[in-house]
Order: structure tokens, then sequence, then C-alpha cells
């Protein structure tokens, strides 16, 4: 894949979107592999003590996943020189073989400086709106 050219880029160009499904054994695997066994990514009856719908993803989980988007674009993750992310609500993650669908979206919202771009993400799951603030600044050819 190749890197967009800086020049070449717009504001309000948009990413190609990226769907991810998150299902209760890929919760057991990043608990394993991040080592973050709270309750909350695997006990419905912790999660709802809790106050929540159901088991939720881990927030680095969903923010991993979102960071595609950004990495398919450009091609390559060495490329991604800032990423932050808000959240606004949990991923709930239903005990299905389906799980949940995340589909994470993007758009150049700035130009900056030395060919880096400002992309503003935004996350959906179910319709719910995951992501508050989410940016990435990426440096282009």
């Amino acid at each position: 894949m190749s890197v967009p050219a800086y020049d070449a880029v717009e504001m309000g160009t948009e990413l190609t979107p990226v769907t991810v499904k998150l299902r209760r054994e890929d919760l057991v695997r990043y608990a394993g592999a991040s080592g973050d066994f709270n309750r909350i990514h695997w006990s419905p009856r912790v999660a709802q003590e809790v106050g929540l719908p159901d088991v939720i993803a881990h927030g680095m989980l969903t923010m991993g996943a979102g960071a595609r988007v950004v990495t398919e674009w450009v091609g390559d993750p060495a490329r991604v020189v800032e990423y932050s992310v808000r959240f606004t609500r949990p991923v709930v993650v239903p005990d299905t073989d389906e799980g949940v669908a995340v589909t994470f979206g993007g758009k150049v919202a700035d130009k900056l400086d030395d060919n880096l771009v400002r992309v503003d993400l935004t996350a959906l799951a179910g319709g719910d709106k995951v992501f508050g603030a989410a940016r990435a600044v990426v440096r282009l050819d």
C-alpha cells in the first residue's frame, strides 16, 4: 500500500471505514495479552453490579482496533506520531457467536506543518457513539 501524498490530501478526505467484530473470546485473548483481568470484561454479574449493562470490551482493545482505520490508510503504523481517544460509552460485548460490530471511521481535519495531518476518528457500536474526541496525527510523504 502506498502512503498518501501530503500535497494530494485535502481537508475533509474520508478514510475507508474499518469494521471489527469483538466477541467474548477476543476479550479473553486481550486479557491474557495485556494482563488486564478486570472482571467487568468477563463476568456479567460483576459488570451489572457496577452499573454496566453487560460485559464490556477493554478500552485499550477498542482504541487499538480504532487505530486500524489510520494505519490501513497510511500503510505503516510508524507514521502515526500521536493518537488519543476519549470514550463516550463502553462497547458492550454480548455472549453470542456474532459479538458486536464496531465501525471506525476517520476524516482529515487539519493539514499541519512537516507533512503532518490530523485525522479525527469515529467509532460506532450498535448505533451508539463510542469515541468522543479521538484523533491521530500522521506523517505523509
